[in-house]
């Protein structure tokens, strides 16, 4: 069984992201406030889950988060500010539109950057909003597991709908990873205006280093 909270008696986001790895398409992640006496025996990285288990994960989340959100961040900031901040950026992003004050911050991984919260007249709180990164820890909190199954089934959705546009590249099936019919419809068609330039798209090129 996950667990509830991490640090107790304030209100805790649960973040993560789905689609780091991708050649194409945005990066999403999610933030969410989970109700302290939430449970559910199916919860778990949603990596572990269905595709079915997810969507109804996703049902249930929606339905009893304290709150949640979805952000994004597209292929062309990715490009120009690299995987790892847009990863970050994306959750932030998240944080920003959850409508309630947080009092704590968990991460999903070993990496973060200062989150000065919003208030309400737009303005950034002077001071950063406290945080704990947790290697697994979709696997070990249930505020961010939830976070994995909103963003994973969100980017889901778009990378379907963007595969009904751009059908030579089979999104629909490898959702922008690397597999290698994705790949080789590359080589084939060329990249389109969703993949990541700075990725490495074909095994046989070779890495820019700037």
């Amino acid at each position: 069984m996950l667990k509830v909270f991490h640090t107790p008696d304030v209100v805790e986001a649960g973040c993560d992201e789905a689609g780091r790895g991708c050649l194409a398409g945005p990066v999403f992640a999610a933030a969410v406030v989970l109700p302290a006496d939430f449970e559910n025996e199916l919860l778990n990285d949603s990596k572990q889950l269905t595709e079915r288990q997810r969507y109804a994960l996703r049902e249930v989340i929606e339905r009893e988060a304290v709150a949640w959100a979805v952000a994004e961040c597209s292929p062309a900031e990715i490009d120009r500010l690299n995987i790892l901040c847009c990863s970050i950026l994306a959750m932030q992003r998240a944080l920003d539109k959850l409508g309630v004050e947080v009092g704590h911050i968990l991460v999903d991984g070993n990496r973060w950057m200062p989150y000065h919260s919003l208030l309400p007249d737009g303005s950034r709180n002077e001071r950063a909003t406290p945080a704990d990164t947790i290697v697994k820890g979709d696997a070990t909190y249930m505020s961010i597991a939830a976070a994995s199954v909103l963003a994973k089934t969100y980017r889901d959705d778009r990378m379907k709908a963007l595969a009904l546009e751009f059908p030579q590249y089979g999104w629909e099936r490898n959702m922008g990873y690397p597999a290698k019919a994705h790949r080789e419809a590359i080589r084939k068609y060329g990249p389109s205006p969703h993949h990541r330039m700075t990725f490495r798209l074909l095994p046989e090129e070779q890495l820019t280093l700037f």
